[in-house]
């Protein structure tokens, strides 16, 4: 435990020592992606606009869909949609972070820990637009910014190392399970509907909330509406941050593990 807390405090002085490197790699990861386009990265903003107007088309003037919590049906939404964006893009494209960059493998001097990093940082551009225009919309509809408002920034905080943790994880072990790339794609489905995202949790029976409680999506999505629609403080769940950051730091520690111990064989299957 004490070699991989020493390893770990080698890897943010690496971070911080290579900074530019990363500002440099995030940047052209983030152009890349979309390059070959028309739009450029443009499209890295409309696919998401255009997703969430096809929501409010369908739900608030299709299904002419109730405010949930005194809240416009269309910002209760997007207050969980959106770390849920962040969440499933960071996942789907970490998990080929090292693959994708495989002609990082061959070079010895180059720390591969960091290619999950980049995808986050990547995506995590977005999402910050995102919250901006979200936070607009808020004011637009005359919900005037308060204190809770600050504690987006607090649960955006906690996803880096639940993504960095389990980015770790899937990176490394896709390269000799190339299946799991499929598997996270399957898994994300099936957590995007286990989430309350669409749905409230209010409206299950209290005895069978702790079974979506345990899913640390849950936590941030949750944490999201917490902050911009319910005006609940994070301490306020003292039980459910503990448990998070326990199985955030469980997840980190394995992830770290893992991509360590397989990183050594990466060249021989790349």
């Amino acid at each position: 435990m004490l070699s991989y807390f020493s390893s770990f405090w080698y890897f943010l002085k690496d971070i911080y020592t290579g900074r530019e490197l990363l500002f440099h790699l995030v940047k052209d990861d983030f152009r890349r992606r979309y390059v070959q386009n028309y739009l450029g990265v443009l499209w890295a903003f409309v696919q998401p606009a255009i997703t969430i107007l096809i929501f409010w088309i369908v739900f608030e003037v299709g299904f002419k869909s109730a405010p949930v919590q005194n809240f416009p049906f269309i910002l209760w939404l997007m207050a969980g949609i959106l770390p849920w964006f962040y969440l499933s893009e960071a996942i789907a494209s970490s998990t080929e972070s090292v693959t994708s960059n495989a002609f990082f493998v061959k070079k010895t001097a180059f720390r591969l820990s960091i290619l999950p990093i980049v995808k986050i940082a990547s995506a995590l551009i977005i999402h910050i637009f995102f919250i901006v225009l979200m936070l607009g919309l808020y004011l637009l509809n005359g919900y005037m910014p308060n204190l809770y408002w600050l504690q987006v920034i607090y649960y955006l905080f906690a996803t880096i190392p639940f993504l960095l943790g389990l980015s770790w994880f899937t990176s490394s072990v896709v390269i000799f399970f190339p299946d799991l790339k499929q598997l996270v794609s399957l898994a994300l489905q099936f957590a995007f509907w286990l989430t309350p995202i669409f749905w409230s949790l209010d409206i299950l029976p209290m005895r069978y909330q702790w079974a979506f409680k345990i899913n640390p999506f849950f936590y941030i999505v949750q944490g999201y509406r917490n902050a911009l629609v319910e005006d609940i403080w994070l301490w306020q769940s003292p039980h459910l941050n503990i448990y998070y950051w326990t199985v955030t730091f469980l997840l980190f520690v394995t992830g770290g593990a893992v991509f360590k111990k397989l990183k050594p064989h990466f060249g021989d299957v790349i």
